[in-house]
């Protein structure tokens, strides 16, 4: 599969990309690692006549601690780089927990933490070589009009399959976004649509820019659990990034859970907090809010799981993950 032509436009800083993405409108399209979007434009999902390659821009990239307390990481940075990081090994382990699963060692070393958070949704019926989809007359996200997981609707359900956004949504992650007017923050929360078309709060002339963890969360303690097929390269087909505060009596001072993989964004399961907050270990509250992490979870036939299987492991893992995290999350 041959990618469409286009042209390569390589800025050196933020203010050049964001002129030739307003200048180039729809027609443009940025590439960093292109672990996810060479891909994508193999399988014609996309004809850019602008390639914006964004590696070029030096302030894209590094961890470092900045005013507060807060740490920012660049847009540009690698998986690997941040799995590596003294900073977030000894602060917050959930996001190390789930950046390692992603893909395998070679994509982890290519792709970057603003791809990742930007990743296309996912489908059966999106997923394929453009003569597998003309044949089926194409999908509601791309050259048709029906939504083959849900025909009777008018709602694209193709799933939010990134690893690093439940994990920075457990720590209450802002995004810096950039574009003709300047820069603006916007918490990562607000920053997915729940829509698997229109999946994220970035117009075309913009761009993320870095991603920022506030003082309040670090040394919070957390972990991540992810259901694929195999355990090196696939998607999540189903996962759950829990991060918690326990002080020294095993009280819970702060709780964070949520899904990926099973939405068209990933969400944090809104129960969790109220829930666990002010409360001791006991098997039945955890059983209780790995129950809302089900009815939060809408898995439908998006992948080659079945919905039934992939919701009952929602279950599974939010149980495992809360134990896990509570048993080390002590001051």
């Amino acid at each position: 599969m041959t990618m469409p032509a286009c042209r390569v436009a390589r800025p050196k800083t933020v203010e050049e990309a964001v002129r030739i993405l307003a200048d180039s409108g729809p027609e443009a399209m940025i590439i960093a690692g292109g672990t996810d979007v060479v891909p994508n434009l193999q399988m014609k999902l996309f004809t850019p006549r602008v390639l914006v390659d964004i590696k070029p821009i030096r302030a894209l990239a590094g961890i470092t601690m900045v005013a507060g307390g807060a740490l920012r990481i660049g847009a540009l940075n690698t998986l690997t780089e941040i799995v590596d990081s003294p900073l977030v090994q000894s602060n917050y382990p959930v996001l190390v927990s789930a950046v390692a699963t992603i893909a395998g060692p070679l994509q982890r070393n290519m792709g970057t933490l603003g791809g990742n958070l930007c990743l296309e949704t996912r489908c059966l019926w999106y997923n394929q070589s453009y003569f597998w989809r003309k044949a089926l007359g194409g999908c509601l996200k791309k050259e048709g009009d029906v939504c083959h997981v849900a025909p009777g609707g008018a709602r694209c359900w193709a799933v939010w399959s990134g690893d690093s956004a439940p994990a920075l949504l457990t720590l209450d992650a802002e995004m810096e976004i950039a574009g003709p007017r300047g820069s603006r923050r916007l918490p990562l929360a607000k920053f997915y649509r729940n829509d698997g078309i229109y999946r994220v709060a970035l117009g075309r002339d913009e761009m993320v820019t870095a991603v920022f963890l506030p003082a309040r969360t670090v040394g919070r303690r957390g972990l991540y659990h992810k259901l694929r097929i195999r355990d090196s390269i696939d998607y999540p087909l189903a996962g759950v990034a829990v991060a918690l505060e326990v002080d020294r009596n095993g009280v819970c001072r702060e709780a964070r859970v949520a899904v990926t993989a099973v939405n068209p964004a990933p969400l944090l399961v809104n129960e969790a907090s109220e829930w666990l907050v002010g409360q001791k270990y006991s098997p039945e509250l955890v059983e209780r809010v790995a129950q809302a992490a089900i009815r939060t979870g809408k898995p439908l036939t998006t992948s080659a799981s079945t919905p039934v299987y992939r919701r009952d492991m929602l279950r599974v893992f939010t149980r495992r993950a809360l134990e896990e995290a509570w048993k080390n999350g002590r001051d």
